[in-house]
């Protein structure tokens, strides 16, 4: 998953400061009885970067996923507090009877679950009815229909029966036959869901606690057609109240919970090093927790730790700018922050950085001793350097952390003199062309020009290569526009993030899979038969030792062509006032907030 690059206009820190804490909270906006319905000390106040919307099958950004999964729920989802990483049911009954060949899943939905109430459910007269296994088999059609140009294909492009002939239909000006039967995800009754896979799938059950194929209600999309990006109809805890783009976004709990008697509660189970810090205090408690979730669009990082400091939000990252005077060399908290009760926790994450070709591109991706020249230009120690120790460099496309990690393999290591001899071998002596003595010039995509961070980013980037005669040249975009650009391969080189959706390492493999091409995963538009070949194996394959042998083999393949400039591996590190409970980080923390307890009334009550 991509972590949002959306920019915001650019104003003087102190301006965004001002703007910002002067409307934190503006009067007369929304429903004045929801607004004072929810006791203070339950409302959490968060930050986040801009959305693109709320269509679960159209959000392939972070800050998007986050947000749909207040709203909108899965089949199946993380057990909070257990390490390593499983899945529990969340509107599936059970997990799911599976036949002996593994190409069978049969679940059974939670009987009285039911959709938030809105209009579109004239039957009911406007009452949220009863989720069924229909609404799933209707969610995947959603996910598969190519006028929906979805992001999230990538997992079941060729894993269902008769699911891809449906998305080759689709792709006609006609509209979508919505009725028609997929054998391979049915509902068999009510209550009972089918899916039938072409080959084994390792990892479906991680893909089912994902949000692209969150139970999804047809009645919506007719209502509401395209603008039901804007106006979303889910099953899960909250409901959004107000999305003003751009600057805020306004939660509070689905009354439709207590309306039904529908109890979810707080996990009985959790690693020891949760344990021992009392985190099954609330276990067995009805959720949620919390009545109400603002968070404020800030793009600014000062503006952000300002806002936390004066106790406008709960929680706070620490910036590059802030590092050294929040933290110590062992990562504990400057006395002062800990004396107001304020607590740090800090992991290691799924999350990597990169610099991508565009394989597409006539120069770039024709010209592999190009790539691996500018890969050896990259200064690893001044890159960490920039962010204070909070990264490592990684050397591949598997993350520290995941099976088929290779920590000592580096073939391209940090070499100037080894770049300039790859740049004569790619016929650019010196960063010049012979023929015409022009320098090269290469354009670099980004988002989010206000980020002071991203911008010294990209700039310490361009001086990397300009030490190899190469121009970098910097282009900014807004979201949309940038992503704009990738999906249409219109990038000659961007630099992004990739957040795993899943703890395995096949799903940062998928991203090189040449059929996963913009506007799939595979934004750099990289293909290779023998990796493609590797990866078709790979995919069907049960967590082995011979399969982790594959996983290297795949990564190396990939390091030697150097489709991308591997960049960072980011050590997660958040802060939180004392009045923030249950919090236990997590590599994927859609939806986690049910968990949470705020209560200010009574300092540090709930937390650990």
């Amino acid at each position: 998953m991509h972590a949002d690059p959306t920019p915001a206009i650019r104003l003087p820190a102190w301006i965004g400061m001002l703007l910002l804490i002067s409307l934190a909270f503006p009067l007369g906006c929304g429903d004045p009885t929801l607004r004072t319905s929810a006791p203070v000390e339950s409302v959490l106040r968060q930050d986040t970067l801009r959305i693109r919307g709320f269509d679960p099958v159209k959000a392939g950004d972070a800050p998007s996923a986050l947000a749909i999964a207040r709203i909108y729920e899965p089949l199946l989802q993380y057990a909070y507090l257990d390490r390593p990483y499983r899945v529990v049911p969340l509107l599936a009954a059970d997990l799911p009877v599976v036949s002996d060949d593994g190409l069978t899943y049969t679940f059974t939905i939670r009987p009285g679950i039911h959709f938030q109430d809105d209009p579109c459910f004239t039957a009911t007269g406007g009452k949220g009815r009863e989720v069924t296994a229909e609404d799933f088999v209707y969610s995947v059609k959603r996910l598969a229909d190519r006028k929906n140009q979805s992001v999230g294909y990538w997992i079941l492009d060729g894993r269902v029966v008769g699911l891809d002939a449906f998305r080759e239909a689709s792709g006609t000006p006609e509209p979508t036959d919505y009725d028609v039967e997929i054998e391979g995800i049915r509902a068999l009754d009510r209550y009972t869901l089918q899916w039938k896979l072409t080959e084994p799938y390792p990892q479906l059950l991680w893909v089912l606690a994902m949000h692209y194929v969150c139970a999804f209600p047809r009645e919506a999309v007719e209502r509401y057609g395209d603008a039901i990006t804007r106006h979303p109809v889910g099953t899960g805890p909250y409901i959004l109240e107000q999305w003003v783009p751009n600057y805020r976004l306004d939660y509070v709990r689905n009354p439709k919970w207590a309306e039904t008697g529908r109890i979810d509660r707080f996990p009985s189970t959790a690693t020891e090093a949760f344990r021992e810090r009392g985190l099954l205090a609330d276990a067995g408690q009805p959720l949620p927790f919390i009545d109400r979730i603002t968070d404020t669009v800030v793009m600014d990082p000062a503006t952000r730790w300002l806002m936390f400091m004066k106790e406008q939000l709960d929680a706070s990252d620490v910036s590059r700018d802030n590092w050294d005077a929040v933290l110590d060399d062992q990562l504990g908290l400057a006395p002062a922050l800990a004396a107001r009760g304020i607590t740090v926790s800090h992991g290691p994450s799924l999350r990597l950085g990169y610099f991508a070709f565009n394989m597409e591109d006539p120069l770039l991706g024709a010209n592999r001793a190009l790539r691996q020249a500018m890969t050896c230009a990259f200064d690893t120690e001044a890159w960490i350097t920039l962010y204070n120790g909070r990264i490592t460099r990684p050397n591949g496309p598997i993350p520290e952390g995941l099976d088929g990690h290779e920590p000592d393999y580096q073939p391209f290591p940090f070499d100037l003199d080894r770049a300039k001899a790859l740049m004569v071998e790619a016929g650019f002596p010196e960063g010049r062309d012979p023929a015409t003595g022009r320098r090269l010039q290469i354009t670099l995509e980004l988002g989010r020009a206000d980020d002071a961070e991203l911008r010294q980013s990209a700039e310490l980037f361009a001086h990397f290569m300009s030490r190899i005669g190469i121009q970098i040249n910097l282009s900014y975009n807004n979201g949309p526009a940038f992503f704009d650009k990738l999906e249409r391969r219109q990038a000659p080189m961007f630099f992004l993030s990739w957040i795993g959706d899943y703890p395995d390492a096949e799903n940062f493999l998928q991203l090189f899979y040449g059929p996963n091409s913009s506007p799939g995963p595979n934004r750099s538009n990289y293909r290779n038969p023998e990796f493609d070949a590797l990866y078709e194996r790979i995919r069907v394959m049960p967590d082995t030792p011979e399969r982790t042998a594959l996983y290297q083999a795949m990564a190396r393949i990939v390091i030697a062509d150097c489709p991308w400039i591997f960049a960072y591996q980011h050590l997660n590190v958040g802060l939180r006032h004392a009045w923030f409970g249950n919090y236990a980080m997590h590599a994927f923390p859609y939806g986690n907030e049910k968990y949470y307890r705020i209560n200010r009334a009574g300092g540090a009550g709930g937390a650990r």
